[in-house]
């Protein structure tokens, strides 16, 4: 009887140990879809100036249009594309008609066409400012000389164009041969429910070994009574 009411109680104590890490992560995939929601609606609002001490945690996503002049000695980016495989995004340098120097992420071109031309001079860009975090400890270090980057390192790259600490991802295109990749709130992670249905399964698996264990406890004979004494 002991061991019947502990493997109860282990049966009980796991079950809501695993039932509500379960529906913890279920209100967390809650709050995450509501910070997607925000996020995507202010990347989709109205362009404003770019302002004039940006900061990377308030202005991440702020949707900004910028006039001036794209320049030449542009950076390449390795990335790729769902639907048209490996490529790189163009990283240029941009002057603003204030006189600020930024970088405009441009977009994405295949591999084969990275060291075609690409289109410079005047023009206005609309997009949002971005700081991303693509860097950590098992991504290359960045080909400097072929100008091969493995991340999009603000720090690096405006360190290597000379610009501001400032990145605008356009979402307006800047040269016909240039697919913008704009940015969007698809890559920011978001796996609340599988985490939830992991505990849940282990909710699952939990019921039904204890579960088994409690059967075979209550089938025991007097005679397997007997021999776990001796």
């Amino acid at each position: 009887m002991t061991k019947q009411i502990l493997t109860g109680v282990l049966l009980l104590a796991g079950l809501a140990l695993f039932v509500g890490l379960g529906v913890w992560q279920l209100q967390r995939l809650e709050w995450k879809e509501g910070v997607l929601a925000e996020i995507e609606a202010r990347i989709g609002a109205a362009p404003v100036d770019v302002p004039a001490t940006p900061d990377p945690d308030a202005d991440r996503y702020l949707p900004v249009a910028v006039t001036g002049t794209m320049e030449a000695g542009e950076l390449h980016v390795l990335v790729s594309h769902v639907d048209y495989g490996a490529g790189f995004r163009i990283v240029s340098p941009f002057v603003t008609d204030t006189g600020r120097r930024i970088m405009v992420d441009r977009g994405f071109v295949p591999s084969a066409r990275r060291d075609d031309p690409h289109a410079t001079g005047e023009m206005q860009v609309a997009g949002n400012l971005h700081w991303p975090d693509e860097r950590d400890s098992y991504t290359p270090e960045d080909d400097l000389d072929a100008n091969y980057w493995y991340a999009r390192d603000v720090d690096r790259m405006s360190a290597a164009l000379d610009t501001e600490h400032l990145l605008l991802v356009a979402r307006t295109e800047t040269d016909p041969a240039i697919l913008p990749l704009p940015v969007s709130p698809d890559g920011i992670r978001n796996k609340h429910f599988e985490y939830a249905m992991t505990w849940f399964l282990f909710a699952a698996t939990w019921v039904g070994m204890t579960g088994f264990a409690l059967w075979r406890i209550r089938r025991r004979t007097p005679a397997d009574l007997e021999s776990e004494r001796a």
